[in-house]
């Protein structure tokens, strides 16, 4: 059997300056819509509850109709993604 040991860069350092709150928000919006439509094309419809045989999920809903719990797990993994970006030393510019 395989052992994973998961080694994500240490990213605790990297503090994201406010510029960036709108991609963060944007970019989590996306991980959900991205998320959303791999489930659809799966077969899966929106359930009041998570049923696996019935393929039925209550988070198959716009981002802004998700709860603040399922919002906090998408801005999570795009915060990561962001500092991972800078962290490598990439920068980030704002659009003008």
């Amino acid at each position: 059997m395989l052992t994973y040991t998961p080694r994500p860069l240490d990213t605790s350092g990297v503090a994201l300056p406010p510029s960036l709150t709108a991609l963060l928000e944007r970019l989590a919006e996306n991980t959900h819509d991205v998320w959303a439509v791999t489930r659809i094309g799966q077969g899966w419809t929106h359930g009041p509850s998570r049923n696996d045989a019935a393929k039925q999920h209550p988070c198959l809903v716009p981002y802004a109709d998700l709860p603040d719990s399922e919002k906090e797990y998408d801005r999570k993994t795009a915060e990561e993604t962001l500092k991972l970006i800078v962290a490598l030393g990439y920068q980030i510019v704002p659009p003008k």
